[in-house]
């Protein structure tokens, strides 16, 4: 038996993280202080929202995602609740549509006027009022745009229509706070991870429990589905006190798949999956590490890729909708770091390092859309429905400007060869390292196609030589 390790081959073995320039990140922001296990943080292809911190009650900013920089102090707010923000989501099917929640018991939805605002928003569109506690965690429903869940300090998960303004279901099937929220790809089945160690998977209409799972070795915070694998990924922790993934059949939450041990660093884990590439991104509250894996159905199950660092520890994270990723410069992923010590949100671009002369339909198949599969009405009656699918090939612009661009660095002077291999600055991080590797592969793949381009032109003007000759003659 061979002792070498065996690798898959995959198109994203090479995926590398890029922070943003200083000038493209937003700067100046008193980031919230609330040590509440969440992101404080939701991005739109229009808008940044960031929860802030605030005196006599809660409010959070909403900026045109075009206009980083330094955000003035006095920057207009959504300053209703009468307690600290909790949670804040966009709905995935009107970009101008925020929910939030509170320590004030309330859950608000606000709508946000084109172009941003111009002067502080207390007035919101719906004031939702049935938890008898705090409420900690808001989610869209991912098909349909009408329905938004929010579990509270009560134990309790409440389903809002907010075509009619009111709880239409309650969900009470938890002994203590939920701690994660998380749906399938068509909204049929809901995930949550509770304070009282369990796992489960829950029929979100009825509040029935259809899986249940007591995680005592794993002590669970975060769950995820993975699209349509019928799997679940989770984060915790370890009887040793040790990070930890694990994957889950959701047929079966006896025992997990595979369990793997992270590290031995305290901070929460949050996972996020990209159903379109299958890969699992793992970001550690309180480091500045982001791990991704691809996620495969046979073993090994996670394989590991790679790991973006930062010497910049990050509170939460939001996550750029896959529309409003740029693929022109083969993006695949956008983050949004909160970094609270220095009071900015940082924009991480995970790319695919690849010459990207026509749209690469391999890396962006047809992905969710922004319009909704069917109404609160019909998905309340029992009716499910795969998200609407839409192709990311009407956002390529051809002479691509990338997400953020590298400063260009100085030459050395003296005559060149066409290919720069040492530059003046070195390379300070790994990720610049793997950036500089791979810009070097694709120059050097660029200087052998230009060489057999010039091959078939001299034969070309040799066959013509001979014929001329051949005429004369």
């Amino acid at each position: 038996m061979s002792w070498r390790p065996t690798y898959r081959s995959s198109k994203f073995r090479n995926v590398y993280g890029k922070a943003a320039s200083r000038e493209q990140c937003f700067d100046g922001i008193t980031i919230t202080k609330n040590v509440h296990d969440n992101h404080f943080c939701a991005v739109n292809p229009k808008f940044l929202a960031i929860v802030t911190e605030c005196a006599g009650g809660g409010s959070f900013l909403v900026l045109p995602i075009h206009k980083a920089g330094r955000i003035d102090p006095h920057h207009p707010k959504v300053c209703g609740h009468q307690g600290s923000v909790l949670d804040i989501k966009w709905n995935p099917f009107i970009d101008n549509i925020i929910a939030s929640c509170s320590e004030d018991c309330s859950v608000r939805v606000w709508e946000i006027p084109e172009g941003g605002l111009r002067r502080n928003l207390s007035e919101a569109v719906l004031e939702l009022y049935g938890h008898s506690r705090r409420v900690g965690l808001i989610e869209w429903h991912p098909t349909c745009s009408g329905l938004l869940f929010s579990a509270g300090y009560d134990f309790k998960i409440l389903l809002w229509n907010l075509e009619v303004g009111a709880a239409v279901r309650m969900l009470d099937c938890h002994s203590d706070v939920v701690l994660c929220m998380s749906f399938n790809m068509d909204g049929s089945l809901l995930a949550t991870s509770c304070k009282d160690k369990h796992l489960r998977i829950i029929e979100p209409r009825s509040g029935k429990v259809l899986q249940e799972a007591d995680c005592k070795s794993h002590r669970v915070n975060r769950v995820v589905f993975l699209g349509n694998m019928k799997r679940l990924v989770t984060t915790g922790v370890s009887r040793w006190n040790t990070r930890q993934v694990a994957l889950w059949d959701q047929e079966d939450l006896s025992v997990p798949i595979v369990e793997e041990e992270i590290d031995g660093l305290s901070g929460l884990l949050f996972p996020f999956y990209d159903a379109d590439t299958h890969m699992l991104y793992l970001a550690g509250k309180g480091d500045g590490n982001i791990r991704y894996y691809e996620v495969s159905t046979e073993k090994p199950y996670l394989q590991y890729l790679m790991e973006f660092r930062s010497p910049t520890p990050q509170k939460g994270l939001g996550v750029m909708p896959k529309h409003g990723l740029d693929v022109a410069s083969c993006e695949v992923f956008r983050f949004y770091k909160l970094v609270t010590l220095r009071g900015f949100v940082e924009p991480v671009s995970m790319i695919v390092p690849r010459r990207s002369e026509t749209y690469q339909e391999d890396l962006y198949p047809m992905t969710a859309s922004t319009e909704p599969a069917l109404t609160a009405e019909e998905w309340l009656s029992g009716t499910d429905r795969e998200p609407v699918l839409m192709s990311l090939k009407a956002g390529y612009r051809r002479p691509g400007q990338v997400a953020f661009k590298a400063p260009v660095k100085e030459r050395r002077s003296g005559p060149g060869n066409g290919l720069d291999l040492l530059d003046m600055v070195p390379p300070k991080t790994e990720n610049e390292l793997l950036h500089m590797f791979f810009r070097q592969q694709d120059e050097i793949k660029r200087l052998r196609e230009d060489l057999v381009q010039r091959d078939v032109t001299i034969q070309l003007m040799e066959l013509q030589l001979n014929n001329l000759r051949n005429n004369s003659s």
